[in-house]
């Protein structure tokens, strides 16, 4: 009885499914900018994944099995300010549950680089944050959060967020955008605790 248990449950967690949704904004004029990380991190998975975005309602979107689990990816067309109701629009649209999506984001508070996931937390003043803590009306989901650093002088942060990479940090950009996409990944087959363990700091 346990071993058939056991299977029951082994099935319906292989037939889970996750959103996970880069931050950012639509544009070419924002496509190299600090504050569009999150896109960047979900066109690294979908490479890894060899998949295509395709434009859809509210979003472009790009869907891959990874470990026996659906996965959808998302970066929402309603510019950063707005990202919350493209959120909602899929959570309901594959019925997926807020424990179950990852949304990926820059971090002014991180060294640059440096990744950390939380299972909650407060926007941090990052409005992208704030509009899905609205509108999920809690900020209890999980997020992956990329250091961008604070390297700029007092009243320049927007310019900063919306600026271009310097040229150490797009040097370093590709591995670290390597290691978010292999986080992203592990949180939805490893879960979140073993995933923050094995590349929070790191």
């Amino acid at each position: 009885m346990d071993l058939f248990k056991t299977s029951i449950i082994e099935k319906e967690n292989g037939m889970k499914k996750f959103l996970i949704i880069g931050l950012g904004n639509i544009g070419d004029k924002y496509a190299e900018t600090r504050h569009n990380i999150g896109f960047k991190i979900l066109d690294e998975i979908a490479k890894i994944k060899d998949v295509s975005f395709e434009t859809l309602t509210l979003g472009d979107v790009a869907t891959i099995t990874h470990k026996g689990k659906k996965v959808t990816l998302l970066k929402p067309s309603t510019y950063m300010n707005l990202s919350g109701k493209a959120i909602k629009y899929y959570m309901n649209q594959e019925s997926i549950p807020k424990e179950q999506i990852l949304v990926v984001t820059d971090d002014l508070n991180l060294p640059f680089g440096t990744l950390r996931m939380k299972a909650k937390g407060t926007d941090g003043g990052h409005n992208g944050l704030k509009d899905t803590q609205l509108k999920l009306n809690t900020p209890n989901y999980p997020r992956l959060r990329f250091g961008i650093s604070d390297e700029f002088s007092k009243g320049r942060q927007v310019d900063y967020v919306l600026g271009e990479w310097n040229n150490d940090e797009q040097k370093a950009l590709p591995e670290r955008i390597d290691k978010a996409a292999q986080a992203c990944l592990s949180f939805t087959h490893a879960g979140l605790t073993n995933t923050m363990n094995q590349f929070n700091g790191k």
